[in-house]
């Protein structure tokens, strides 16, 4: 296993992270739902034998029970890794609150205190409007003076634009969660300011979410010989210079076994690599019939057809070779049972969004073709 410095916190991490929200879990009579405590030890403890010293656990993991699972699998080691949960900042009304649901965590977790505490899942809405008027950064430092959290952190789900905000104008913050990977490389930029910051980066759905887990066309498309998908992703995010961990969703202990394989490469990717991987990715994109850059110019639609949303799930078809994901993300899309997407035959040929888009993209006749292409796969 391969470590590296955590920013500025004096901690070296393993570049494999245990990211807990997927632990097995076993459907109850009365249809509750536990952890299989047994499978969840045999995966953290091969993990720790492996050199892995991050687990990252959250309040409402694994139906509220995954804090707990992890705190008694690790619990032969707990002095020897770093645990980290994060605070649900939906239920947070007062530092009360958010004191409150530490105290929580730590129950679950039978331990005095965390590593890594996180505010979970903000944007710069939360952040403008709850995290700083309710004084939680002073009662995130009063709780680390009193011990009970050694590190303070976020994780984020937001623009680039709006991380930078947060990086700027929380400097209590030491460790930032963001998701980076082949498919999304949005935060990239952002992950280099990080870390020029100070901060120690962790990286969420390296592989996609698992998008990248399952053998694709890809590594053939980039010309990764014969590497499995999930090997250049996992590769591919260890290679930026400005991570410093990479979470998996581990199930099995041969997934773990796999994954920490990768992380103890010395050197998983050359700059020169990372740097023509991200450039192939690109001009897969760039040579590819339908360029859309996912930019949101045509948006909205006066149907309220996300057009972005639908060109993406072809992209990931005609581009990558993610055709099971091409199909499933337009299923969803037109499917989701709370908010349904609005399908391209109710375009009604206004040209507005053809007349906003920097590509020049064709846009009314490519989603007919892209809504026959999705729908016959």
């Amino acid at each position: 296993m391969q470590y590296r410095k955590f920013g500025n916190t004096g901690v070296e991490i393993s570049t494999l992270g245990f990211g807990c929200m997927r632990l097995k879990e076993i459907e109850q009579p009365d249809g509750t739902f536990v952890v299989d405590q047994e499978h969840a030890n045999a995966m953290l403890r091969r993990a720790y034998e492996l050199g892995v010293n991050y687990f990252d656990s959250a309040y409402y993991y694994c139906h509220s029970h995954s804090e707990a699972a992890v705190g008694q699998a690790v619990k032969p080691f707990r002095d020897k890794i770093y645990l980290s949960t994060k605070c649900p900042m939906g239920e947070v009304k007062s530092v009360e609150d958010y004191r409150a649901h530490l105290e929580e965590s730590l129950r679950r977790l039978d331990t005095d205190y965390v590593d890594f505490y996180h505010f979970w899942s903000i944007n710069q809405k939360v952040f403008d409007e709850v995290i700083v008027p309710l004084g939680l950064l002073d009662e995130a430092r009063k709780l680390k003076e009193e011990g009970k959290i050694r590190h303070i952190s976020f994780s984020f789900h937001d623009t680039p634009e709006a991380l930078k905000h947060i990086i700027d104008n929380a400097p209590e913050m030491e460790t930032m969660l963001v998701q980076y990977n082949l498919l999304d490389r949005a935060n990239e930029e952002m992950i280099q300011y990080a870390a020029s910051k100070g901060l120690g980066v962790v990286i969420m759905g390296p592989v996609g979410g698992g998008r990248l887990a399952a053998p694709t066309e890809l590594v053939q498309k980039l010309g990764g010989g014969n590497q499995n998908t999930y090997e250049l992703a996992l590769r591919f995010v260890l290679g930026n210079p400005g991570v410093c961990c990479a979470l998996s969703g581990m199930t099995s202990v041969e997934m773990v076994e796999n994954n920490a394989a990768v992380a103890s490469l010395e050197n998983p990717m050359t700059e020169k690599e990372w740097r023509e991987v991200g450039e192939s990715i690109e001009n897969l994109k760039k040579f590819s019939e339908l360029y859309c850059t996912g930019c949101g110019y045509c948006q909205p639609c006066p149907k309220g057809i996300n057009i972005p949303k639908i060109f993406q799930a072809y992209t990931y078809h005609n581009v990558y070779g993610l055709h099971e994901l091409a199909k499933k993300t337009y299923d969803n899309y037109l499917t989701n049972e709370k908010n349904p997407g609005v399908a391209p035959d109710a375009c009604v040929n206004c040209g507005y969004c053809e007349k906003k888009c920097p590509q020049h993209l064709q846009v009314r006749e490519l989603l007919k073709k892209v809504d026959g292409v999705l729908k016959s796969l």
